[in-house]
């Protein structure tokens, strides 16, 4: 059995719709995973997105193309959780859903509390933005 389709029988496995590279490492070398994970985007299996960040795939009712299985923001929180990066709604979020405003966030924002944050995650030409406390916890200390 190749690489590839040890890799993909693993993804098709695992709950959730983000596959880590680290998850599938073990499988074989690095020059070998790196190419499986190219022929499984090229095969529209998985999209990459973010560095050794990956989503599951699946068919657009409404167009037919291969699109992410999930939203960014649904994605991003998995992967974040996945990388032990503990997340919140950001500020304009948590303000709407506090119904201390009518105003929709216009992006997808979480916070990352005092941690400092710079990978990027986009899917569908959105991209994740941080917020974060690293400078008011650094003065408080």
């Amino acid at each position: 059995m190749s690489l590839k389709q040890r890799m993909l029988r693993s993804i098709k496995r695992r709950a959730g719709n983000v596959v880590l590279r680290s998850d599938v490492a073990r499988l074989g070398s690095a020059t070998q995973v790196s190419e499986a994970l190219r022929q499984l985007q090229r095969d529209g299996t998985l999209l990459r997105i973010g560095t050794g960040v990956y989503a599951k795939t699946r068919r657009s009712a409404i167009t037919g193309n291969l699109i992410a299985a999930g939203s960014l923001e649904t994605l991003a929180i998995e992967a974040l959780h996945k990388l032990g990066i503990a997340v919140r709604p950001g500020k304009a979020a948590s303000d709407y859903n506090a119904r201390r405003t009518t105003q929709l966030p216009g992006k997808v924002v979480v916070d990352t509390g005092s941690r400092r944050i710079s990978r990027m995650i986009a899917v569908g030409g959105r991209a994740l933005h941080y917020e974060n406390h690293y400078r008011q916890a650094k003065t408080d200390a």
